[in-house]
Parts: structure tokens; sequence; C-alpha cells
């Protein structure tokens, strides 16, 4: 699928500005920007380093500002806009066309007979990013590259100070404190002109009540003179090394472009070989294509005990690596897209983590993981088992079997934040003051969603794990008994959700306060989990799944996701955004999420084996990938109408679920034989 721009949205501000372009690097750094090139979040930025992979992010290198001359005229081809209004100069209207090819964004700017393209892409493995520029039609041109400058945390909060700025071999070094870097060119001018810009407007963070203003560094100016058909490439990097060897800019974007091949090709590759197996009847869009190229920004490296293990990041601009966004996002990112052998250093790696009967929640950016959460390590169950099923890798699952044994063994004689066991079978799971659960916005002190109880998602996945150990356990010839018996212990207590006054599942029972009939999206994991309907063992009986999926298509199906609480609750809010306060008070009540789309359609296939209709629900995704993080899908949409998107703009689960769910249905039936 082609995403390409021309001056219909290039060349208007608010279109261009509301779409973002993202590269990275798979060690946890990125680029990102608007198409019309200002800035509008604290988070965008040229070289965004993971300098302790993959988190520690700095921004380094903000943005260019390029002036192009021609036959003795300047023309700005940037975009800045200071303060809250005052948009000057207006370089987006030299932007003939904007395109993504693969994931290297490419501008085509335009200015009389003259046609100079741009690309940013970044080095694999290397907080590293090029810009290459390319005259590709017209006479010879004079270009002028202001080149400003960080070193702050991605989130924000710049600090101006007397930073060095010194020559080097092809460029200069930046050398703020800390974190010295370097900005190369292999032909060209450089001139060291220092000076602090300050009001850059944030439109974005004013949105969000974030901060609406940020200052940045002019550190230096390249001048490079461009004949017909000439290119330039600029580097910023930390690496010390490129500024004493030699490099070419056209292999770097050849080799990226080859990474962005084989992507495809790997998952053209998987594909083929379930129709080779008679399983595929729907051939493979190209928005779903541009999606496993998408799926490829989120995994990337991180420490595993002595080793390198992998890991996901959650979203992009701010997300880290969280334990319940990766298990969730681990079958849709590495299986689905034909890389199986990515999900076991995953796993491996969280494996590594585990504590308690418990996966990390979150990785911070500095200091030890947070163990608060009770679903990630049920997540991790069903992820091991979904990697298995695609590899019967035995060897991984005889080295995780004991940690499983372990983590049922904390469930069953508690652990952390009162999850135990209770005597019905379930799982209860909270305390005051602690959001456990996916719904886990806090604000202060404030835990907006406590859930505290038993949760019916969480009592879905409890039932899948134990079901999840005895499918392992009798691979490997091991005792099973004690887990069919909890198994079945868990199904006959997860009756109790059943609300027949409503005719939908509570959201949680035995709370502080009873049950919670609120409509939201966790009851359909009892429908759509592998185990939640096993032949004469199902959750729920087939006429209360039917119930289920009525409610939930009715209530909270929307064209991007599921919203997470019914229009007609009195706490439901539509439409997402303000401070910290009113963001995350809305968070969870009624804000609709992406990712819920794939156990949604999951659900709808499995009670009416229809994959038309099912792989129907997906395709407004197609058009979303024009719409605002070009290629990916987003964290959040408003719950109503016209789900605008919010969030990140670029989500691992959202992405996932959609390709998850995309292959399982495609691989679930028979094409005809007429």
């Amino acid at each position: 699928m082609a995403i390409w721009f021309g001056r219909e949205i290039c060349g208007q501000l608010e279109d261009a500005a509301s779409r973002e372009w993202l590269v990275t690097n798979g060690i946890g750094g990125y680029a990102c920007g608007t198409v019309a090139g200002h800035l509008t979040r604290a988070y965008h930025g040229l070289l965004v380093a993971a300098v302790e992979p993959p988190v520690g992010r700095s921004l380094l290198v903000t943005k260019l500002d390029e002036t192009l001359t021609y036959r003795g005229q300047e023309y700005p081809l940037f975009t800045n806009q200071w303060g809250e209004e005052t948009i000057d100069p207006h370089g987006y209207r030299q932007i003939e066309h904007f395109a993504l090819s693969g994931q290297v964004p490419v501008w085509t700017y335009a200015v009389g007979e003259v046609q100079l393209q741009k690309r940013v892409w970044m080095v694999r493995s290397e907080n590293t990013t090029a810009v290459r520029y390319s005259l590709t039609r017209g006479p010879a041109v004079d270009l002028a590259i202001k080149v400003m400058v960080n070193c702050r945390d991605h989130h924000g909060g710049s600090t101006p100070g007397d930073w060095p700025v010194l020559p080097v071999p092809q460029g200069v070094q930046v050398q703020p404190p800390g974190q010295p870097f370097y900005l190369l060119t292999s032909q060209g001018d450089w001139h060291i002109e220092p000076q602090w810009l300050q009001n850059y407007g944030l439109d974005v963070e004013h949105y969000r009540g974030t901060g609406d203003r940020d200052t940045h560094l002019q550190a230096a100016v390249l001048t490079v003179h461009l004949e017909p058909q000439d290119s330039v490439t600029l580097i910023a990097t930390t690496e010390a090394a490129y500024q004493h060897q030699a490099w070419d800019g056209a292999a770097l974007l050849t080799q990226r472009q080859e990474q962005d091949g084989a992507l495809v090709a790997q998952f053209q590759q998987a594909s083929s070989q379930d129709e080779g197996q008679g399983n595929r009847a729907i051939p493979t869009p190209g928005w779903i294509t541009s999606l496993v190229q998408a799926a490829d920004s989120f995994i990337v490296n991180r420490a595993a005990g002595e080793a390198m293990g992998k890991t996901i990041i959650a979203g992009y601009p701010w997300f880290g690596d969280w334990g319940r966004d990766t298990m969730i996002s681990l079958p849709g990112l590495t299986i689905a897209t034909g890389r199986p052998e990515l999900a076991r250093p995953i796993l491996e790696t969280f494996g590594h983590h585990l504590s308690q009967g418990m996966l990390p929640n979150l990785f911070p950016d500095r200091g030890e993981p947070e163990y608060n959460t009770v679903d990630a390590v049920l997540w991790y169950f069903e992820a091991v088992r979904a990697y298995y099923d695609t590899t019967q890798d035995n060897s991984l699952i005889e080295d995780l079997f004991p940690a499983l044994v372990e983590v049922v063994d904390w469930h069953q004689r508690g652990t952390r934040y009162g999850i135990h066991v209770a005597e019905d079978g379930l799982l209860w799971a909270g305390e005051p003051g602690a959001q456990l659960t996916w719904m886990d916005a806090k604000v202060d002190d404030w835990v907006v969603t406590p859930r505290i109880g038993k949760p019916v998602e969480i009592n879905a996945l409890w039932y899948n794990a134990l079901r999840v150990m005895v499918y392992l356990g009798q691979k490997l010839g091991q005792p099973t008994q004690r887990y069919e018996q909890l198994a079945q212990r868990c199904r006959q207590g997860f009756a109790r959700f059943w609300s027949a006054a409503d005719g939908y599942c509570f959201d949680v029972i035995d709370g502080p306060e009873g049950n919670d009939n609120a409509l939201r999206p966790n009851q359909i994991f009892a429908v759509a989990l592998p185990y939640g309907n096993l032949p004469g063992e199902p959750l729920l009986t087939s006429e209360q799944q039917a119930a289920v999926v009525e409610a939930v298509a009715a209530n909270l199906v929307t064209s991007y996701g599921l919203r997470s609480l019914a229009p007609s609750h009195p706490d439901y809010v539509g439409t997402y955004g303000g401070d910290r306060y009113q963001r995350d008070g809305s968070y969870h009540q009624g804000t609709v999420w992406g990712w819920l789309m794939g156990p949604f359609v999951q659900a709808h296939f499995k009670l009416y084996r229809d994959p038309a209709a099912a792989l129907s629900f997906l395709l407004p995704f197609a058009d979303h990938l024009n719409a605002a993080g070009l290629g990916s899908i987003s964290e959040i949409f408003d719950g109503d109408a016209p789900h605008t998107p919010r969030g990140c703009f670029a989500q691992a689960w959202s992405v996932a679920e959609v390709l998850r769910v995309w292959q399982v249905i495609c691989g679930s039936f028979q094409p005809s034989r007429e």
C-alpha cells in the first residue's frame, strides 16, 4: 500500500501537521515529526537516542531548517511555529508530495523547475539518523541547512547552556554535558554559529496540558552546492567512528531499504506456506503488508542477564517496554509476520525477570522493574502457547515450564497486592491505591478504575493459563491433574460473572462495593481466548457467548476498536484530551482502544464463522494508516464519532492485534474447491 500525499494535504498546515512519520533503530531510539516539518510535540526530533537501550532516550538533534537558493532567490523549505499562532516560514507550501517508501519518509519539494527530494532513516542498532537530499530535476542549486540540537529527556525540559560546538573531520561535534554527538557530511562546508532559539510552539503538548513551549540550539549551518542529479547525506550520530571513516549515504539508504524488503519477503513466504497447505482464500492487501513493516519498529534489544535479549516498545513516542503490552503484542508482531524466531528471545528476556509469580509491568528509564500488574504474567502463558503452536519448540518449553509451575504456585498461595486464588477458584487481586489491570490510569493518588476484586478478563486469562499448563504439561510428559482441577474450579466459579438481569457479564465481582455491572469490553476475552469455549468446557454457554458479542457490538464497537465504557454509563467521556487529570480520567471511561478490535473480531468469527464479516471490522484501519501515525495504528481514539486518533500515534498492541487476527481468520478456513 502506497502512502502518498500531494499538495492537497501537504500544502494545508492543519492536514500536514496531523500526519506524523516515524523511523526507528531497533534499540529504542527513534526519529519522528510532522509531514509539514514543524514541531508540535516535545518528542519530535531527528535523533532521539536510546543511551541506555532501549530506554534513557534523549533528544539530541531536533530538526533541520533548509533554505534552497535557486536563480538568486531564497526559498525556505522548513516550517516553524512560534508561540501559539505565528507560523514563519511556510516551507510546507513547497512540498509537492510526501510518500512513505517502506519505512522511509520522502519529501519532494518543487520550486519552479527544481525538484529536491529528502529522505530520513535510521541505521539499525545505532543511534544514527541519516538525512539525504537529492536534486532530481532542474539546474544547480545551493542548499543551506541550519541544524537545531538539544540534549534533554525526550519527554521535555530543555535547559539552555554554553555547549561547545567544535570542528571535527567531516563535520562538527556538539558537546552538551554527558552526551557528545556528531553532525557529519561527506561534502559541503560547515559554519559553527551556536545560538539558542526560544518560543517554539508545541500545539499537541498544549492540547495535552504538558507544556506548550520549547527551546533549541542552532549549532551549525551546512552549506552545499548541488549540481543536477547530485545528492548529499547528513548524518547525526553518537558514534564517534563515523568522523574518521569513509561512509556512503547511498549505501546506508540501500541497506535500510533491503531491511524493509526482507520483512515483507519473510511475511510473504510465511503466507505462501499457508496457501500451499490450502489454508488461505483471502489475498493479503497492501495495507496489511504496511503493518508488517510497522511491526518491526516495536521490536528492540534489551539486556537479559549477561546476554542481549529482545523486548517490545509499547508505543511511540513516549512508552518504554511494558510486560502486559509486550505479551499481548508478541503473537501479532512476531508470529503473524512470519518471524517466530524473534518471539523466543522476548519470552526468555521476560522469563529472566519473573518474580514471585509476576512479570514486570514496566521497565522504567532508570531503576528496577515494577511489578504492579496482575495480568502481564497471564498473557505470558498465552504468548508461550502461541509460540509453541507455531514452532513446536520443545527446548524452550522445557526451559520455561518450571517457571510456569512456580507462577501457578505463587498465585495459589498468594503474591503481591493481595493476588490469590479464592475459594471459588477465581483469581482475586487488588488493594487501595493500586491499579493492576490493563485499565491502569492513576493520577497522583487517584486510581480511576481500581477494579479491586475479581475482574472478568483476569479470570478468563487465569482459566486460559491453567489450560495452557495442561496442554504444555502433556507435551512434556508432566503430571497435569492439578491444573485440570484448578481449571475446573475456575470454570465453575466463572459462572458467577453472568448477570442475567443485564444480559452480559459483570466487569468485576466480589469488589468492595459488590459486583460491578458497568458494560465494558473486558468480558469479550471469555469468548475470544483460545480456551474460553472448549467443547464441553466453555466459560460461558453458547447463548451467553452470543449475548456478550451482541452487547459489545451494539454498545462498544467503533470503526477503530472498542469503547472502554458504554456511552449509556454516567461516567462515560466521549472526548479524550485536556490536562493530565482530564486525560487519565477519561482513558478507560469511554475512550476507544484499537487493540481491543482483535479479540472482538476473533470472538465474532468464533460465533458466526463468517470470515468476510469478521474481517470487515478491520478495514477502517486501512484508511487510518494515512491519517495519524503514517503506516501505523494509534493507541486510542475518541469514544464519540468521528473517533479522532489520540495518544501515541504508533502503538504496538494496536498493530499487533490487527495483524494477529487477520492471520488467524485467513488461516482458519479452507478455500473453495469449486
